[in-house]
């Protein structure tokens, strides 16, 4: 392929209209050598070097195969403008005649955007290649989560990939980074692909299941299932369920040209875990499960092994110890995006309990680590802040309550009997199916003052250090976008601060929020693969979405983002729109509304010119159009029949923060004695 050539978009519409699924994983290879998987690339650190790994496996191939590279500026005259070299590589693990290698990938940061070509044993592709941004470029962000079918899923209502939506928006704005939030792989079918596990799942007695060992066949089933369901999904796209299966071949060609930083969720590992009881959690046998699914998400999705020293192992805040039901090392995720963002992936699922998320010291890490790189880098205008599962999303306790309440026992009693739909309680304990999922939720009683505490040091943190916090979450299966602000007085005169006090207060966070220390956006996009909720589960969301008071200097809403469907038509529920989307931010100055900045002040539809009514509503906020601002769009599928996947663009201006603040203190309820 010629250098200026840009990505084959043409190739990747015929990839996308191929609806035949075969019966296996197919096992072709884009090379000579025998490629059973990668290359898949894994983003470091962008800031004054790019750093990278790549990691490919090979099939009865034991030699470590030669990757060069040409790197030069996006468009050139002549190959004088570009250089040349290798990544260094080693093989560091073996299973089967499967070799698994890793190229470290370490470039310098130019005045301009370059663009890096690459070859295996001197072969490539159309698309084996990755942008780099330029010294004074923030990454081009692309964000997704929950990229699989659940177990009973019928693929074929979902024949067209939103990767095809990805790569078609990546061959014109190049995403730099991709950023995996959870479930990038759904392990739940280990349940089918496991004699053992289905004879441990049939123990009538919960006693004995639960001190059942994890014997030599159950561990070896398990490592088989995940090193060879990570090497279809993530090499060939290929997945099977209990009723159907799919080929998202676009996904592993993704993955060859746009860097990922991922953390990871339930489905990683199989659905609900870390959310069972301590009995469930520290049975052998699922012990077993978590920590060999542990073993392979670090190998697939980290590019090492689980306790190996890698080149960049500044990337890693880790846990004081591995004291948890997976016997492992928590690792939460810091990575430089670039000249105005930072990155923290929090790891919410290797500590995780029925009763605990991250433990108070992994916290103290976490937020050490954040300070430290502020200190170091004071250009950073904008943490992005991974948290699989949404922390600003509506409050289902009522479910909660109803769901444990004494008077489901016989109910739950019949329904492991048989008598009744066994699919009413899950498979390992005999709880309620749902209530591993609401467990899930930081706004579960479990995990109240977690959340709350969390949130609170997260605003204290943004307002002390001028720098706006935007959490990225996924697992709901559907978009929104949670917020936080300071709190708008409705009746000034019958507020301590007094009517012109608050009126001077209401201006303020309605028509500069770039100066609110306390405004926090969770964007939440769900699922890129997955299928979404029926309406009436997001019209029930929609209506037990109320506002609520944070703090008595802080409020809690949900950002009525979606006045109209992806087809144009009006909608109803302007809260949450129950379709499959993935979402991108970019710096306003690299974005489509480059030549506006000063003038904009929106949170509608790209594709629209309709304007929310401003008023006193402080429900329907402004947001301005600064040379720092994120411009923030979810991405939303039409028609999932469509295969040249039309989508829409809703659009969040994230300002920067103008400022430090001291902020007064605010009890918060659960964490400072408050109820």
């Amino acid at each position: 392929m010629s250098w200026n050539q840009p990505l084959p978009i043409e190739l990747f519409t015929s990839i996308n209209k191929v609806t035949d699924v075969p019966k296996e994983c197919p096992t072709d290879s884009p090379t000579s050598l025998n490629i059973r998987c990668g290359p898949i690339l894994k983003l470091f650190n962008c800031d004054k070097d790019y750093i990278a790994s790549m990691l490919i496996v090979l099939e009865d191939y034991d030699e470590v195969p030669e990757v060069t590279f040409k790197v030069g500026p996006l468009k050139i005259e002549s190959d004088d403008q570009c250089k040349t070299g290798g990544f260094k590589g080693k093989r560091f693990y073996q299973e089967d005649n499967f070799h698994f290698f890793r190229f470290d990938i370490n470039l310098p940061v130019v005045e301009f955007e370059q663009k890096c070509q690459y070859f295996l044993n001197g072969e490539t592709t159309d698309y084996w290649m990755f942008y780099i941004p330029s010294l004074n470029q923030s990454m081009n962000v692309m964000s997704f989560s929950c990229n699989g079918f659940s177990l009973g899923c019928d693929t074929g209502e979902y024949p067209s990939s939103l990767w095809h939506d990805v790569l078609k928006n990546h061959s014109k704005k190049h995403y730099h980074v991709m950023l995996g939030g959870g479930d990038q792989i759904y392990c739940d079918s280990v349940k089918l692909a496991s004699s053992a596990l289905q004879s441990w799942l049939e123990m009538a007695n919960n006693k004995d299941k639960f001190n059942a060992p994890a014997t030599e066949e159950v561990t070896s089933e398990f490592s088989k299932y995940y090193l060879n369901h990570y090497m279809a999904w993530f090499g060939k796209g290929y997945w099977e369920g209990s009723k159907s299966s799919c080929l998202e071949s676009l996904f592993p060609i993704a993955s060859t040209t746009i860097p990922a930083v991922n953390i990871y969720d339930d489905h990683d590992i199989i659905d609900g875990y870390g959310s069972y009881p301590d009995s469930t959690m520290g049975s052998p046998v699922f012990k077993a499960l978590g920590k060999i699914a542990y073993k392979y998400y670090m190998i697939y999705q980290h590019h090492q092994l689980p306790g190996e020293t890698i080149t960049y192992e500044k990337g890693w805040i880790k846990g004081k110890d591995d004291k948890n039901f997976m016997s492992s090392t928590p690792l939460s995720v810091y990575a430089k995006l670039g000249n105005q963002i930072g990155l923290i992936g929090f790891d919410c699922r290797t500590e995780r309990s029925l009763e605990q998320i991250i433990k108070p010291q992994s916290y103290k890490a976490i937020f050490d680590r954040m300070a430290l790189e502020l200190k170091n880098s004071p250009d950073i205008k904008h943490f992005l802040v991974m948290l699989g599962v949404p922390i600003l999303y509506p409050r289902l306790v009522w479910l909660e309550l109803v769901l444990n309440s004494p008077l489901l026992i016989p109910i739950r009693k019949l329904a492991e009997k048989g008598i009744i739909n066994k699919g009413l309680v899950n498979e390992f304990d005999g709880g309620v199916e749902v209530l591993d999922d609401l467990n899930d939720h930081w706004c579960s009683k479990h995990h109240k003052a977690e959340r709350n505490k969390l949130l609170k040091d997260l605003i204290d943190f943004g307002a002390a250090n001028s720098v706006r916090i935007t959490i990225l979450s996924g697992d709901v299966h559907l978009c929104c976008i949670g917020r936080l602000k300071s709190r708008y007085y409705h009746h000034p005169n019958f507020h301590r601060i007094g009517h012109k006090g608050a009126i001077e207060h209401n201006e303020k966070v309605l028509k500069s929020p770039e100066y609110d220390p306390r405004l926090i956006f969770n964007v939440i996009s769900s699922a890129i693969i997955n299928a979404p909720p029926p309406d009436p589960m997001a019209n029930l969301l929609n209506k037990r979405s109320k506002g609520h008071h944070f703090s008595k200097d802080c409020d809690e809403d949900m950002v009525p983002l979606f006045n109209v469907n992806p087809d144009g038509s009006t909608r109803d529920n302007h809260q949450f729109l129950n379709k499959r989307n993935w979402c991108d931010l970019i710096i306003a100055p690299q974005s489509e509304h480059a030549s506006k900045i000063g003038q904009e002040h929106s949170v509608l539809p790209s594709s629209t010119k309709k304007e929310f009514v401003h008023g006193t509503d402080n429900h329907f906020i402004k947001y301005p159009l600064l040379p720092e601002s994120l411009v923030t769009t979810i991405h939303v599928e039409d028609d999932p029949k469509d295969f040249e996947t039309n989508t829409m663009g809703y659009q969040l201006l994230i300002p920067p923060l103008q400022g430090k603040f001291a902020l007064d203190d605010a009890p918060v309820k659960h964490v400072d004695g408050s109820d």
